[in-house]
């Protein structure tokens, strides 16, 4: 605890000149949630090293602040640690580029970058698109996937793209069956399974290694056609799980590739090609699934093959968010193509471009999955600890806005022309104050949810203009009432100047908006009072057409 209040009390008192108790205190329970149970210990703390690091002069400061703020990057993120503390250590993300990233791939990105840069190291991004046939890569999504990294302030150090680097693949593919620890099988998938799951050798295991280079290169250049024949590498075939046994390293495939187009016939699988690029590039520390830990132990014939070091594997459960369900990247894309969504950013998927276009910030989406953790038990979690997250970020900065959706016409009496003047933020009054014009020759509208609370003789306040007294429910009539008494429900109105449309995960639902909504630029966020936060999307046919964020 101690050094992370001194690393946030030299970092505050350089910044400003003079550190702040209430500040690192602030800092610290923000940066370690599990010191909020000690507070007060937290605050006493905080005051005796504020005091020491304010008599200290800027010189002695400045030469500490280099290992201070590494201390304080280890200790910002407690809940992510790498076990054997390496120094600069570099690891990945390797997407399949078959669309843009989802708010699931953001914990990869984020957890590996974050990682990486914890620990001085590097972060790559990986496009593994070796599979043209059952995982056809999506050639926009090369760039999307770059931008999308960026956008959650993860930019990668190096990008590899597999499809590139299949001369690689063969290259040790050669090597591998040349030492005789690899096969070229013709056998058939029916006759093949019974001996694996036996643990005994099909009939091309014992061919020589002049033998399989021959078959292989008819695999590579052809005449070998697609199903007719596999490289395998030789394994344990006395390993207790028939899965790891004599596993697949390279098949034929002749679909055409986006990038890569038809120049190659054999391409290597996952677990190969991850393989070889992890060691080629430099990889010190792998993040995978649980459900993937065969992988792990596939691998390590091909290490032990070519004489490598194998990575630390580190194992993380499966993250399950609630209101996604099951979404894939081939299934959104049919459904876009067949009109079901309006594209990658339809505000009903979970791709990292339509919460970027409803307006969640990307550090709110940092912040949420470093608070998850790296563990391997599976997580499920709502959207709504993302929404706060993001409304931390929001709240105090954003305007505020009267919208009414499905409204329901008010008459008002007694009621002469007024002007509203309400502050752009009740918490920030310095910000001035936004004016709403109440025009009496057009009717008030309020929100059906308000209009059907409301009785005859009820009594009301419409903010910012009078108190009133409920004559007629239908058609509603309001009275002017000279009572003024803090207590009477406080409701907001509109008037008919500023159609809105407002584009939610539910549907889109149209109504009004205040004067002030003219002043709100494309890509601002407000948030429409009893609706939530939501970001201006375009003007279009007379309309303003936000997108909603969260409640």
């Amino acid at each position: 605890m101690e050094d992370l209040l001194r690393a946030l009390a030299v970092k505050n008192r350089l910044k400003f000149g003079k550190a702040d108790v209430k500040a690192v205190v602030g800092g610290a329970l923000a940066s370690n949630p599990a010191l909020r149970s000690k507070s007060k210990e937290v605050a006493e703390k905080a005051a005796e090293v504020v005091a020491k690091v304010n008599a200290l002069p800027d010189e002695a400061l400045k030469k500490e602040a280099p290992a201070e703020n590494k201390k304080e990057t280890q200790q910002e993120h407690p809940q992510l640690s790498l076990p054997d503390n390496p120094k600069k250590p570099t690891l990945r993300f390797a997407p399949n580029p078959n669309g843009p990233l989802t708010l699931g791939h953001a914990r990869g990105v984020i957890i590996n970058h974050t990682l990486a840069k914890t620990y001085g190291g590097k972060f790559i991004l990986r496009f593994d698109d070796t599979d043209p046939k059952t995982k056809k890569p999506y050639l926009p999504a090369y760039d999307w996937i770059i931008e999308d990294c960026k956008w959650l302030d993860a930019a990668p150090d190096e990008v590899y793209v597999a499809s590139d680097r299949i001369p690689t693949y063969i290259q040790y593919a050669e090597e591998i069956i040349k030492q005789g620890n690899a096969y070229v099988c013709t056998c058939k998938q029916t006759e093949f399974k019974p001996l694996k799951d036996a643990g005994k050798p099909c009939p091309h295991r014992n061919q020589t290694p002049e033998e399989n280079m021959r078959e292989w290169e008819k695999m590579r250049d052809g005449p070998t056609k697609p199903g007719e024949a596999v490289l395998r590498i030789k394994t344990d075939l006395s390993h207790p799980d028939p899965a790891l046994r004599e596993w697949v390293a390279f098949r034929i495939l002749t679909e055409p590739h986006p990038k890569a187009g038809k120049k190659y016939r054999a391409w290597p699988l996952l677990d190969f090609q991850s393989a070889i690029d992890d060691h080629l590039t430099g990889v010190t520390h792998v993040l995978r699934g649980k459900d993937l830990a065969d992988s792990e132990k596939r691998q390590s014939y091909l290490y032990k093959y070519l004489n490598w070091t194998q990575p630390n594997v580190l194992h993380w459960g499966r993250l399950r968010i609630h209101e996604h369900g099951k979404f894939s990247s081939s299934q959104m894309s049919r459904d876009i193509a067949a009109g079901t969504y309006s594209g990658w950013d339809d505000p009903r998927l979970p791709t990292l471009r339509a919460l970027k276009r409803r307006g969640i910030q990307p550090e709110a989406i940092r912040n949420f999955m470093i608070s998850l953790g790296l563990s391997e038990n599976d997580v499920a979690v709502s959207l709504t600890g993302l929404y706060a997250e993001n409304r931390k970020l929001l709240d105090p900065h954003v305007n505020r806005i009267f919208a009414v959706l499905n409204p329901v016409e008010a008459r008002l009496t007694c009621a002469p022309g007024k002007t509203a003047r309400l502050f752009h933020h009740p918490a920030h009054k310095n910000r001035g104050v936004r004016e709403s014009p109440y025009n009496p020759d057009m009717p008030v509208l309020l929100s059906k949810e308000d209009a059907d609370k409301l009785a005859e003789g009820d009594e009301i306040k419409l903010i910012g203009l009078y108190p009133f007294k409920v004559e007629l429910t239908a058609p509603l009539v309001l009275t002017c009432i000279s009572k003024e008494d803090r207590s009477l429900p406080k409701i907001h109105w509109v008037q008919k100047s500023h159609p809105l449309e407002l584009v939610t995960p539910d549907g889109t639902k149209t109504g009004y908006a205040e004067d002030a909504v003219s002043s709100v630029k494309v890509n601002d966020i407000v948030q429409l009072e009893r609706i939530g936060f939501a970001r201006l999307d375009r003007q279009e046919n007379g309309k303003t057409i936000f997108y909603l964020t969260h409640p």
